[in-house]
């Protein structure tokens, strides 16, 4: 593997650029429940040798993302109900301080960064894509947590990052995802804190239902 001026392209660099391609076939679909990883076949798919998919397929596990069944077989992991609504009642907690944080500390550049981010993803809606809308919706939730400015959020969210983008990707309710998300600019843009955790909360409960509801269709709601 080289770079543009011919020249090796560092392990760490090389082992990063495997996750991110590997975990991006999973959040996309390309790589499904229950499909299996080969080293070997990665390896060679991706131009790389076996060591930096070996050590992102293990990165990749600690992230939630893959399942080793035995020492030569690991498979993309197939999320059970109790994963999805625990990374839920995870993401509701962390997304309300998030936008409480945000309220109280947005300045007017911060909210034309949201503003735009809102623009974009109308358009997208408009277009039908899909792929758009996520990245969008992304990036929408991410400058919320850069507003809030608490370094020991982001560090906690950041392995949670991956799971919970694939769990939004799940929601193609996309012009309702686009007025939740108009709301929750509304609540922080307002300044009130107590609005803005509210309106976040609101905001995940509802993406919670559609996305068990696609993920688990014709399941018994569990209750108690």
């Amino acid at each position: 593997m080289s770079t543009s001026a011919g020249m090796p392209q560092p392990l760490a660099a090389t082992r990063q650029r495997v996750r991110d391609e590997l975990r991006e076939r999973i959040l996309t679909g390309r790589l499904r429940p229950g499909d299996r990883l080969v080293e070997r076949e990665l390896a060679e798919d991706l131009g790389v040798s076996r060591v930096p998919v070996r050590e992102a397929i293990r990165s990749l596990e600690a992230e939630g993302f893959l399942a080793v069944q035995s020492p030569r077989r690991v498979v993309v992991r197939q999320l059970a109900r109790v994963d999805v609504e625990e990374l839920f009642d995870v993401r509701e907690a962390l997304e309300g301080l998030a936008a409480g944080l945000a309220a109280e500390r947005a300045t007017p550049a911060d909210l034309k960064r949201l503003e735009r981010a809102l623009d974009a993803a109308a358009k997208a809606t408009v277009r039908g894509d899909g792929t758009r809308i996520a990245a969008l919706n992304v990036r929408f939730h991410d400058e919320i947590v850069a507003i809030a400015g608490n370094t020991l959020l982001s560090t906690v969210l950041q392995p949670l990052e991956g799971r919970l983008r694939w769990l939004t990707s799940q929601n193609e309710h996309w012009a309702d995802l686009l007025d939740e998300h108009r709301r929750l600019y509304e609540a922080i843009a307002s300044g009130d804190a107590e609005r803005a955790r509210t309106s976040a909360a609101e905001h995940v409960r509802v993406n919670r239902e559609v996305t068990v509801a696609t993920l688990f269709a014709g399941e018994d709601r569990v209750t108690g």
